[in-house]
């Protein structure tokens, strides 16, 4: 599976229907509404992804 964020593949299940993307450090989820993408934060609790974030990518 390929990341929505980055394409890469170094991707790997963390739950179900839940993904990490070592590549970009995001997690996502996919479901029949789609994918929802989050960061992980410094405490560790998951943020809405933010495509406008400079120090992700």
């Amino acid at each position: 599976m390929n990341c929505p964020v980055c394409g890469g593949k170094a991707t790997g299940k963390v739950g179900q229907d839940q993904y990490y993307c070592w590549d970009c450090c995001v997690e996502y989820r996919i479901n029949k509404e789609g994918v929802q993408i989050y960061e992980l934060a410094e405490d560790g609790s998951l943020v809405a992804f933010d495509p406008h974030n400079e120090f992700l990518l």
